[in-house]
């Protein structure tokens, strides 16, 4: 894999205001992809989480997305400093969880697949609608990508994974729009805490179908906040 700088990512800061995240780029105050996604779960999917925090228990329930949450922003941090050459090969001797588990992801999802990196942790914008930040752009498989990086307790079906599917489409129409880029892919690598790897892609018509999906969750966003 080799650095290409080919685009000019913005900085931001970020706040929460009325328990919505915003990207603050210039005058600005974008909602996250993640709020609009959080803000318009489906009365199914609102039952369904429900029903795990009373079947798993409130306290068990928030120690387990409290240390999922840990876990994944310890992975990003450390994927983050291999792609940018801060970190080598030693770290794979290390017995923390989640450093061995961004050896599978490096070597399973990333070696010989990521040929390109455009940038790690890109903010991404569509103009006077939404922002978030991307782990990974570049060229994946052949195909210019958004890569995003996930750990889980258990192993996923893609029938399950819709939000993190919509998210990555939201990244790549956004990249589309403001850089008239081409993203034609969307990656999401996945570990488990058992150290069990996998790959989900989307592409080509699906990639646009999801493109589609998320602005009508955009659009539900926007009419339950009183939004243009």
């Amino acid at each position: 894999m080799r650095w290409n700088k080919k685009y000019n990512y913005p900085s931001s800061s970020r706040a929460t205001e009325d328990g919505i995240r915003r990207y603050l780029l210039g005058e600005s105050k974008l909602p996250s992809v993640t709020s609009v996604l959080d803000s318009t779960r489906s009365d199914e999917e609102k039952a369904a989480l429900a029903n795990w925090r009373a079947r798993t228990g409130e306290a068990a329930a928030s120690k387990i997305v409290k240390d999922a949450t840990s876990r994944g922003s310890s992975l990003h941090n450390y994927l983050e400093s291999f792609l940018l050459g801060r970190e080598n090969l030693s770290f794979f001797d290390d017995t923390e969880q989640y450093k061995i588990m961004a050896k599978e992801i490096i070597e399973k999802g990333l070696k010989n697949r990521l040929e390109e990196i455009w940038g790690v942790e890109c903010v991404l914008h569509y103009p006077d609608r939404y922002a978030g930040t991307a782990d990974c752009v570049g060229v994946y498989d052949g195909q210019p990508s958004i890569i995003d990086f996930k750990n889980s307790l258990k192993p996923k079906k893609i029938e399950y994974i819709d939000t993190w599917l919509l998210q990555t489409a939201a990244y790549s129409l956004a990249h589309n729009v403001v850089y008239n880029s081409h993203i034609s892919s969307c990656v999401i690598l996945l570990c488990t805490v058992d150290n069990l790897f996998q790959e989900f892609k989307i592409q080509g018509a699906e990639l646009i179908t999801y493109q589609n999906l998320f602005l009508g969750r955009l659009k539900k966003f926007n009419e339950m906040n009183n939004l243009s």
